[in-house]
């Protein structure tokens, strides 16, 4: 999408990153329009958001600077580096989710989460070129000789902007209303990727963008990822973005449990836990000494006892005690339990 260039801001002192817009994103692009959307952009001021600095357009390419961030892109670190652990692996996703919530918070939707767009510095991931994908579709412009034309009305072709193996559905069909949840898709093809060391999608960019409208994402198979966390990614690669995590923030918290050990449970469309798994210990993910844990917390989520069917017999008295014990409580008088 752009070409980088590492310069010196001689009036400040400092090393900084410039991106020169490729020439084909150039033709047909409002540099006043393009600048006007990138201040917004250059709003964002959050720890794992790399901040944009100046835009604007000279000799006919439009350009803008960030600070230049010293370490590595995800991508290299893809590329080279022996294969990320769980822990890495959601660690980078914490990062990640909490910029686009922030981001989200404020009506700014990336577009373009990918690993080159990820950089690792002291042991923290910084998301960068934000807004920019955004910027760049919106000062597209047609003019047709139309009162609107001759007035200055800018008008948005129906391109999509963005990289095809991370777009989410919805952007590959070019929708023109998109909104933050294709930013959690991408993020699934991200963690995806980091997990299983490969894309779920690969090929030309036409049959990759078909298979994101039309296939399912092929089975995880590395061995040591928890089942609740598969569930997590496929989550964030619902075609139908109602069935996604409806927020970044959500999906934040769901990585930060993962991180500090805590079952972490993921519902269906239907309000209820999913059942990717005969047992309720592995749905959960978690270990026989935090059954007594995860029984509680089922049931002040108002889950029905008749799922503890599902648990090894040896652990139903202990899950049918513990649920009689909260329901009998004033604080579990506000759920409902049925067996």
């Amino acid at each position: 999408m752009s070409r980088v260039f590492l310069a010196e801001d001689t009036r400040l002192g400092r090393t900084i990153v410039v991106k020169v817009l490729a020439p084909e994103l150039v033709a047909g692009l409002s540099a006043e329009r393009f600048e006007r959307e990138i201040r917004f952009a250059a709003s964002l001021h959050q720890a794992n958001i790399v901040p944009l600095l100046t835009a604007g357009e000279a000799n006919g390419l439009a350009y803008f600077t960030m600070p230049y961030v010293e370490g590595e892109s995800l991508r290299a670190r893809l590329a080279s580096g022996p294969q990320l652990s769980i822990a890495e692996c959601l660690s980078i996703l914490r990062d990640v989710t909490r910029a686009l919530g922030y981001a989200h918070e404020r009506g700014v939707v990336h577009r373009d989460i990918k690993p080159d767009n990820v950089l690792l510095s002291r042991r923290a991931a910084e998301v960068t070129d934000f807004g920019i994908a955004k910027a760049i579709q919106a000062s597209r412009v047609a003019t047709s000789g139309t009162d609107d034309a001759a007035s200055g009305t800018l008008t948005q072709l129906g391109t999509s902007v963005g990289t095809p193996a991370y777009m989410a559905p919805e952007q590959a069909a070019g929708d023109p209303n998109l909104d933050h949840r294709a930013d959690i898709y991408s993020i699934g093809v991200l963690a995806y990727e980091m997990l299983e060391g490969r894309l779920p999608f690969e090929g030309t960019p036409q049959a990759v963008m078909s298979a994101h409208l039309s296939k399912a994402p092929p089975a995880m198979t590395r061995p040591d990822v928890p089942s609740s966390l598969r569930h997590t990614v496929m989550k964030c690669l619902e075609k139908d973005r109602n069935r996604r995590y409806e927020t970044a923030n959500g999906l934040s918290r769901d990585i930060e449990r993962y991180l500090h050990g805590h079952p972490v449970l993921i519902r269906s469309r239907n309000g209820r836990p999913a059942t990717g798994s005969p047992l309720w210990m592995d749905t959960f993910d978690v270990r026989p000494g935090e059954v007594w844990e995860v029984a509680f917390r089922a049931t002040n989520r108002g889950i029905w006892m008749n799922h503890c069917h599902n648990l090894p017999h040896a652990h139903q008295g202990m899950m049918l005690r513990l649920c009689y014990e909260a329901v009998t409580t004033p604080f579990g008088d506000r759920h409902h339990a049925h067996g």
